[in-house]
Order: structure tokens, then sequence, then C-alpha cells
């Protein structure tokens, strides 16, 4: 099922650079993203009423909230900046190296969570690597 869902991001994902593309043009960037993440925040509360998942918020530990909090304000910082760099940039480049993320993640996972890195996904990091660098010159 984690599949279905991980396709699905992919794809919501995608239109989420097209659609920001086109909605960006002419807006400042930092507006444009307030007004995503006004969205995000109505859709995200919706489904935790729907699912009648609120009253979760009181069992939620110190530490969760912590890293909630600071995975809140690293998210912020990447729309910021995914949002200006669409606006000033092509989508068709700006997108490669925003998924550079990937490398980024698995590389943190390693040093922070103490992951495994296997030889498949050290090279398929390199082979994103080097074909985000390929599509972005």
């Amino acid at each position: 099922m984690w599949m279905i869902f991980a396709i699905l991001s992919a794809v919501f994902a995608a239109l989420t650079s097209i659609l920001g593309k086109l909605g960006v043009n002419g807006v400042n960037s930092n507006l444009a993203t307030a007004i995503r993440t006004c969205v995000v925040i109505l859709m995200a509360w919706g489904m935790v009423f729907i699912t009648n998942s609120q009253k979760g918020i009181f069992e939620i530990g110190r530490r969760s909230w912590i890293f909630l909090i600071l995975s809140g304000l690293a998210t912020g910082a990447s729309w910021l900046c995914y949002y200006r760099a669409l606006q000033i940039g092509d989508v068709s480049k700006v997108v490669p190296i925003d998924k550079m993320s990937v490398v980024i993640t698995i590389l943190l996972a390693f040093i922070f969570l103490h992951e495994d890195v296997t030889v498949k996904s050290l090279l398929g990091c390199i082979l994103i690597a080097a074909g985000t660098l390929l599509m972005t010159l």
C-alpha cells in the first residue's frame, strides 16, 4: 500500500510544480507560498477531522513536538526557496535540482538515523546526481 501512496505523492508533486509555475507568474513568490500553505493547512486539518484524529494531539510527546516543528520550519524554508526558484527558473531545471533531496535524505539518514546504505541505494544516488547534472547543464 505504501507504494501506491508514494506513486500518488510523485504525481501530485509533479502537478504541484506545473500548477505552481503557472500560479506564481506575476505574483510575489513569498505571497504565492503563503497562499499555497493556507490551502495545505485547510486540507490537512480537514483530513484530521474527517478521520476523527484530532484527539491524538494530546498524546504527542515533547520530543515529537520539537521534531515536527523543526520539520515544519524545514518544509517552509524549502517551499519558499522552491517557489522563488520556480518563479525565476525553468520548471525542467528547478524540479530535478529539488529532487536532489533524495540523495541528501539518504545521506542524512545514514549519518543521523544510522540506516544502511546499500550498493543499490548508492548506485541510485549516483545516477540521480548524474541525471540532475545532465538535465541542468
